[in-house]
Parts: structure tokens; C-alpha cells; sequence
């Protein structure tokens, strides 16, 4: 479905950043990365509260691989 875009600005984006405008079949990322953090680390807003008596990040991860993600021009047969 066509779409009518005004006007954009874009301030910054990063190296696995995606900016895309109209319709898509496929977007994928060209990087991926994995962050572990414990229980109200991501807590944003002026009046966040956590109350967290025991806290434990399980950072085992015993994947080979998690992402299927390769560099552009690599073919993997």
C-alpha cells in the first residue's frame, strides 16, 4: 500500500541500524549483539521504583550460535 512521507530527519544511526520507508517483504540486520542485565537495570521514567530482595542475572548461554546474521558478500555454502 503506497504511503506519503513528510518531512524526516534522521540524527544519528548506528552500524546495525535499519531505517526503512514504505512497504517491505524481509528487513534484516547486519549485526546482532546479546545484554545481560539483572532485574530493573532497563528502568526509565521519573518516578521508577524496583524492589528486588534477591536479584540474579543467568548468564549461561551455551549456544553455539544465536544468530544466523553473516557479513554482506559472504556466501555460506
Amino acid at each position: 500500500m503506497p504511503a506519503v512521507v513528510g518531512f524526516v530527519k534522521i540524527v544519528s544511526t548506528g552500524g546495525g541500524s535499519i531505517v526503512q520507508f514504505g512497504d517491505t517483504v524481509q528487513v534484516s540486520p547486519s549485526s546482532t549483539s546479546k545484554t545481560y542485565a539483572g532485574s530493573g537495570s532497563f528502568l526509565t521514567g521519573s518516578l521508577t521504583n524496583s524492589n528486588n530482595a534477591v536479584s540474579a542475572t543467568n548468564s549461561v548461554d551455551p549456544d553455539i550460535q544465536d544468530s544466523t546474521n553473516v557479513p554482506n558478500g559472504v556466501n555460506i555454502v
